[in-house]
């Protein structure tokens, strides 16, 4: 099978499907975790956010909360180190806090693996080889975060992000998965050093 029959017509497919089994199987636990949510953060349960789909098409990707709302004297959002917290951190740890995105997949603003949506501020930031992680659709999972999730560099991350789209096919994709479940199971990469979750991107060679 070739990585363009495949991208075009049959990963599109498997997402469909993967997708509402995924759903299927894991709604008592997303039942679970929406109630955990409420109790320890409080309404609402999901966090949405406008983020870079594909050709940079915005699209609101839904995760479950895992920080505060606690904000500054002057009504400014608080650090995230600040606002995450020990419940949140778990949460994250877990992966459980991305499960929201099935949803997303199966509308198809999503890929069960491609490159992760970040900001639709990093936008304008991108080089223009960056941009091309925007030649699919964003992933639950992908190759930068397989090798290293959020303890990587940006520019690694980039690269993995792109060298993905160049060898697309069915067995990148089964490899991803399956180091996937490594990755979450060892709790590898959640937070970059001297960071909550990863440092804000600001541009190349800043």
């Amino acid at each position: 099978m070739s990585g363009r029959l495949y991208g075009v017509y049959i990963k599109r497919l498997l997402d469909i499907v993967l997708s509402v089994l995924g759903i299927l199987a894991l709604w008592p636990v997303m039942a679970a975790t929406a109630l955990f949510v409420r109790v320890k953060l409080g309404a609402p349960v999901l966090f949405g956010q406008e983020r870079p789909g594909k050709g940079g098409r915005l699209f609101k990707m839904y995760k479950f909360r895992t920080m505060t709302d606690d904000r500054d004297e002057s009504g400014a959002l608080l650090p995230d180190a600040k606002r995450l917290t020990p419940f949140g951190k778990k949460l994250r740890a877990s992966s459980l806090d991305e499960l929201p995105e099935l949803f997303n997949i199966l509308k198809g603003d999503m890929s069960v693996v491609g490159p992760r949506p970040l900001l639709a501020e990093y936008l304008a930031l991108y080089s223009e080889r960056q941009m091309r992680r925007h030649d699919v659709r964003p992933g639950l999972t992908g190759l930068a975060q397989v090798k290293g999730r959020n303890a990587i560099s940006w520019e690694e991350r980039f690269w993995w992000d792109v060298l993905y789209v160049d060898k697309l096919s069915f067995w990148m994709d089964l490899f991803i998965l399956s180091e996937t479940v490594k990755t979450v199971l060892k709790r590898n990469g959640i937070h970059a050093e001297g960071s909550a979750t990863m440092e804000a991107f600001r541009g190349n060679g800043r």
